[in-house]
């Protein structure tokens, strides 16, 4: 069974930049779709980024163009690249295996998820 490790959450001031990554373990994630979803305090869960086996990225309206969703099979992780972070994006991010759209499904595979914390 594959297994997920976030990591790269942190505090940072609003307009800056951060990188999260994805680990996995037990599989490959070649096999997978692969995807980062976010809870808010108070909200629901929401597909942020989700990547296809070949490289196709999809991303929620209010982050196109600010993050970057890309994989490296070889290295077996995922990476979210978010750039111009304010403070909406607040919350904690969670990686998702076998989530090829960005509604977030309880039967994905999910990582326990890095917080994620913008100051205006």
């Amino acid at each position: 069974q594959v297994h997920l490790a976030e990591s790269g959450g942190g505090s940072v001031q609003a307009g800056g930049s951060l990188t999260l990554s994805c680990s996995a373990s037990g599989r490959k994630i070649d096999e997978y779709c692969m995807g980062w979803f976010r809870q808010a305090p108070g909200k629901g869960r929401e597909g942020v980024a989700v990547i296809d086996r070949d490289g196709s990225p999809t991303y929620k309206d209010s982050v196109k163009g600010r993050f970057t969703i890309s994989r490296d099979n070889a290295k077996n992780i995922v990476l979210l690249q978010m750039t111009s972070l304010n403070a909406e994006d607040s919350a904690t991010y969670y990686c998702a295996a076998d989530s090829c759209v960005l509604v977030p499904y309880t039967d994905y595979l999910w990582g326990r998820g890095t917080q994620v914390t913008v100051s205006s």
